[in-house]
């Protein structure tokens, strides 16, 4: 695929109970190579007590050497088991590892399609702290080691759906945020999440810039940072996160347009009163602070009905219609019961 700079280059994007096997979403075959040697190590199935080999990821260097990505088994493994979280799947065909680490909105290193994957090389991933903090019993700080080792590692299936009018399907590793969350035991007066993502012009280019109010922030509802299906990722096809799709962690909001799932995060604030996001604080009129996938809600600028498949054919492959909730609606859709869904784009 080639590294096209979009006509949006300064719109940020950003991915019933199924569970097929790796042969049924043909993945490469290099990922079904690497997850047979993890078998045959005995990594495949991840106990609870702990996780083998995840230790080594701590001290792995993710830096991408010139800032390219490399391809699938030449990174840090992250042994995970398969999701036992409902809807964690979907059937459609992966995207190749080189189109999620080349095609990426991450404004930290520039408003380009391919400047993370140049850019990001500069980010340094350890050490590594997460802060949660706010309305809490136990406000915590978590090392990547303490992160990595807190549940079991599941790989998981999610459709990434950006806000743009382009899609992605892509394999992820981590384990729902709701563990981090309960970690530091939230209070009653716990009603919304906000997420701070890294800020540090010395590492990231574009937070020299005007682009956004940095730091990147973004917030859910507590019933949605809850949710089963809400993750924080460590890995993609079954690796260690690529510094451009977030490293060391991201979180991941399948159901929602792809701005909403932060990257880089080092800060998590429980608090009584609903934050306001980077991309509502930049231009309220177009991007709510719920911004769920919805077809029949279309952008100000442009058509939400359907979506470009990166990875299928170019900018002028057939287009897909876009699903409601992006396909998650049986699993999600009981939370926005009663409201008016166009009001909360």
């Amino acid at each position: 695929m080639s590294h096209i700079r979009t006509s949006h280059s300064l719109l940020h994007p950003d991915s019933g109970m199924v569970h097929p096997v790796s042969s049924e979403i043909t993945p490469q075959q290099v990922y079904e190579g690497r997850r047979q040697w993890m078998r045959q190590a005995g990594l495949g199935a991840v106990a609870s007590s702990g996780l083998m080999g995840l230790a080594r990821l701590a001290d792995a260097a993710p830096a991408q050497g010139a800032g390219m990505p490399k391809p699938p088994g030449k990174r840090p493994a992250l042994p995970g088991a398969k999701s036992a979280v409902p809807g964690a799947y979907v059937m459609d065909k992966l995207t190749p590892f080189e189109d999620i680490t080349s095609y990426n909105n991450f404004y930290e290193f520039g408003t380009g399609k391919d400047d993370p994957a140049e850019n990001a090389h500069t980010l340094k991933t350890k050490p590594w702290t997460l802060r949660i903090e706010g309305e809490v019993a136990k406000p915590i700080t978590l090392g990547l080691e303490e992160l990595l080792k807190l549940s079991a590692m599941e790989e998981r299936i999610y459709r990434l759906r950006c806000v743009e009018g382009w899609s992605m399907v892509i394999p992820w590793v981590g384990y729902s945020l709701s563990h981090i969350i309960n970690k530091a035991q939230p209070t009653g007066k716990a009603k919304y999440v906000e997420l701070v993502s890294l800020a540090d012009p010395k590492q990231m280019p574009g937070v020299r810039s005007s682009v956004l109010d940095w730091p990147y922030v973004e917030g859910l509802r507590i019933d949605e940072a809850m949710h089963p299906l809400t993750l924080m990722a460590f890995g993609l096809y079954g690796e260690v996160l690529p510094n451009q799709n977030g490293a060391p962690l991201r979180l991941v909001v399948p159901w929602k347009y792809g701005f909403k799932s932060a990257k880089s995060i080092v800060r998590i604030r429980l608090v009584e009163k609903e934050p306001v996001s980077s991309w509502t604080k930049a231009n309220r009129q177009e991007y709510g602070f719920y911004s769920n996938v919805n077809p029949q809600v279309d952008h100000p600028r442009w058509s939400q009905a359907t979506e470009r498949r990166i990875g299928e054919g170019g900018l002028f492959s057939p287009r897909k219609t876009t699903l409601m909730f992006n396909g998650y609606g049986a699993q999600v859709g009981q939370m926005y019961a009663g409201m008016d869904l166009k009001k909360f784009y």
